[in-house]
């Protein structure tokens, strides 16, 4: 595939992915990761412990607006990844070191703010398959 190929169809994969993140309500993304993921890793990412993010995965409680933002920025990446890889690869992408994080993981990146690094990081990933 040339070069050219790749950047369209990583710019479709990363459009649908947006799509997907802002089209779900947070309830089905907070129980997509937490499926995904599990809640000790999804904890990780968003600070918060199995019970806070079961209620929001049910839908009985709202996260708040930061938290909120974290749900979605991680399943667009996630999305992303899965467009390529297999749930478990992504899993494991979020949770090893990353060299274009600085060697901190995914998830520990998403936990400190840093969205659009970790996006980066994912479109490079995917961009060398």
């Amino acid at each position: 595939m040339s070069d050219m190929a790749r950047g369209s169809g990583s710019r479709v994969a990363a459009d649908a992915a947006h799509a997907r993140s802002v089209g779900l309500d947070v309830a089905a993304i907070a129980l997509a990761l937490q499926g995904a993921f599990g809640q000790a890793l999804l904890g990780v990412i968003v600070g918060k412990g199995a019970r806070t993010i079961a209620r929001w995965a049910s839908g009985m409680v709202r996260p708040p607006y930061a938290s909120e933002q974290v749900l979605r920025d991680t399943f667009q990446v996630l999305e992303l990844l899965i467009s390529v890889e297999p749930t478990e690869v992504a899993r494991a992408w979020f949770m090893g070191m990353n060299p274009q994080l600085d060697d901190a993981s995914p998830a520990e990146a998403l936990s400190d703010g840093r969205s659009k690094d970790v996006m980066a990081a994912a479109r490079v990933y995917i961009g060398g398959r």
